[in-house]
């Protein structure tokens, strides 16, 4: 992969691979999210997510919309844990509008009071939504009960009652202290000139005060959280619902953690997106239990989280989890025979080669990887970890993560 790098003297940091199509992916990653967010800010980060679409010096919101949308583009955005991301897909032909519009709403937003008003309600909408969701909703409340604590406990869109009480003199501190050059990245994938588009980056102006939380954009040093979970009862929420809704897991380990590579494969030989999973082959297939089952992990800059999560009839919790355990002590308890290495590793492969032809969501992990640690991410270099991987590795990091006295349970009852 061809990759190009630049770094402006404004400090902001440009990607680009090189594609021969005539769509352009391209967007702004900053190093902005839920963990950056102070005591009384929760919620914050994704408040201003929706106010860089509300005006700027140049821009109204409605022009804003019609930049890119109005000529056949897309324009869009989400706030992560650890970073908040806003995209565009356009054509060659547009490509300069999108660069521009992007840098206009990340460096240069207003946060008039009116249109903030306004949005706080949509916000406010969005987590009404959310909370009458379980199947989304149990997995925030798990992490906040993993991480419990730590800023990564609590989940991204925040409450109501914060959302209603912020202005944009609030916006304005929070962007001030993050949404600067420096602690940015503009990335393409695309058939896009990159001599010119470090031009136009070269000369992007800022309108954000430097705020008063360290120059760096961070918050400042946040401890590595360990990966002891103290061992518990179940934790029950009880709900109206049809279903029983479930996850367990653990923390997990950090996205510069080498044991990472050993999870990713063990994570989809238990609850992959492929309906020969062994979960899915044991809750659904065999036992006719669940219609969902899936497991996940998530990687961040000092911990992660791995878990895994179902819907059933409440009288099912029971047998459910028991089959998951069964599941996960069969990978601590013996090594995979090398047939059984071999496949799984062959449809990872598989996985992974049809997961980077989605351009899209390439260039978006391919941003992140860059924001976060600077290097370019590479599927043959991904590849290469996951061919080297041992059945005994396998093993060594399933006796870690899926350990019973390190599983957290929360169950949503009806």
């Amino acid at each position: 992969m061809n990759y190009q790098t630049h770094t402006c003297q404004n400090g902001l940091r440009i990607i680009h691979l090189p594609s021969s199509s005539s769509v352009i992916y391209c967007g702004i990653a900053v190093k902005a999210g839920t963990r950056h967010e102070l005591p009384g800010e929760e919620g914050l980060a994704h408040f201003c997510e929706h106010l860089m679409f509300k005006g700027t010096r140049r821009r109204s919101a409605v022009q804003i919309i019609n930049a890119l949308e109005g000529v056949g583009g897309e324009l869009n955005a989400f706030t992560n844990k650890e970073d908040t991301v806003y995209y565009a897909a356009t054509t060659r032909r547009h490509f300069r509008q999108a660069v521009d519009v992007l840098c206009d709403i990340v460096f240069c937003s207003q946060f008039p009071e009116a249109e903030v008003e306004k949005e706080r309600e949509v916000v406010c909408d969005e987590i009404e939504s959310y909370e009458d969701s379980p199947a989304e909703l149990i997995f925030d409340e798990f992490e906040n009960l993993l991480f419990k604590g730590h800023p990564l406990g609590h989940n991204i869109l925040g409450s109501s009652e914060q959302v209603r009480q912020y202005t944009g003199d609030d916006a304005r501190r929070f962007t001030g202290r993050y949404y600067r050059p420096e602690n940015c990245i503009f990335f393409v994938s695309g058939d896009a000139d990159f001599a010119q588009l470090v031009r136009w980056c070269e000369a992007v102006e800022t309108d954000r005060t430097v705020g008063t939380v360290g120059t760096d954009g961070t918050v400042g040093t946040i401890e590595m959280i360990g990966n002891d979970v103290q061992s518990a009862e179940p934790i029950v929420r009880h709900r109206s619902t049809h279903q029983a809704h479930v996850m367990m897991g653990s923390r997990a380990f950090a996205a510069t953690d080498s044991r990472r590579w050993a999870l990713f494969l063990l994570n989809n030989i238990l609850g992959g997106p492929a309906m020969n999973s062994r979960m899915s082959l044991s809750l659904r297939e065999r036992n006719g239990l669940v219609y969902t089952v899936e497991s996940s992990m998530v990687s961040y800059s000092d911990t992660g989280a791995w878990s895994v999560y179902f819907g059933c009839d409440p009288h099912d919790v029971k047998r459910c989890c028991q089959l998951v355990r069964r599941e996960l002590d069969r990978l601590c308890q013996k090594p995979l025979t090398p047939i059984q290495l071999r496949r799984a590793k062959q449809q990872l492969r598989g996985q992974l080669a049809i997961a980077a032809d989605n351009r899209e969501q390439f260039a978006l992990d391919f941003a992140k990887n860059f924001l976060h640690h600077g290097t370019e991410r590479n599927l043959d270099d991904i590849l290469a970890h996951v061919d080297a991987l041992t059945a005994e590795q396998l093993q060594a990091v399933a006796c870690e993560v899926f350990a019973s006295d390190r599983q957290l349970t929360l169950i949503y009852d009806s």
